[in-house]
């Protein structure tokens, strides 16, 4: 429903997640489709974007937060691109299901090829389902905030 007028805009959708309990979020993070530093100018401006489409549109029912951000340097990857743009970085990664009675890998993200997403962990290469991956995201590293930094 929103990402049609973020891509308007100029940004891309990251990840959305609706966060239940007492005070439910909804965190939308999103970045620049030219690949651009984001700032929080660029965050106020899609969260008045979203704000004014989800009230016209109100598909969450009662009260709720809206939580707009970029991904960060530590950033979740959750898109098959995401998974080919950020090779050669460190990554966790947490299956659904366990692959040799483990659910949690660390280690160089070597890409994706289909549904195959591969890591070299400890000189070992472990492919994954993408299908089964729960979560991953990039590791913060010393590397990286210098790399930030320098933007």
């Amino acid at each position: 429903m929103i990402a049609p007028s973020l891509e308007a805009m100029g940004f891309e959708i990251v990840r959305i997640l609706l966060t239940a309990g007492r005070s439910p979020t909804l965190q939308v993070m999103a970045e620049r489709g030219d690949g651009a530093e984001m700032t929080v100018e660029h965050c106020a401006e899609m969260s008045r974007a979203i704000s004014a489409l989800l009230d016209v549109e109100d598909p969450i029912s009662g009260p709720y937060q809206l939580e707009v951000s970029s991904p960060g340097i530590d950033r979740p990857l959750v898109r098959r691109k995401d998974f080919s743009r950020f090779a050669g970085e460190l990554v966790k990664i947490e299956t659904a299901l366990a692959i040799d009675g483990q659910k949690r890998f660390q280690g160089k993200l070597l890409g994706i090829a289909d549904d195959c997403v591969r890591i070299d962990q400890k000189g070992e290469t472990v492919e994954f389902d993408f299908n089964n991956i729960r979560r991953a995201k990039l590791l913060l590293t010393d590397e990286r905030i210098a790399k930030a930094a320098k933007l």
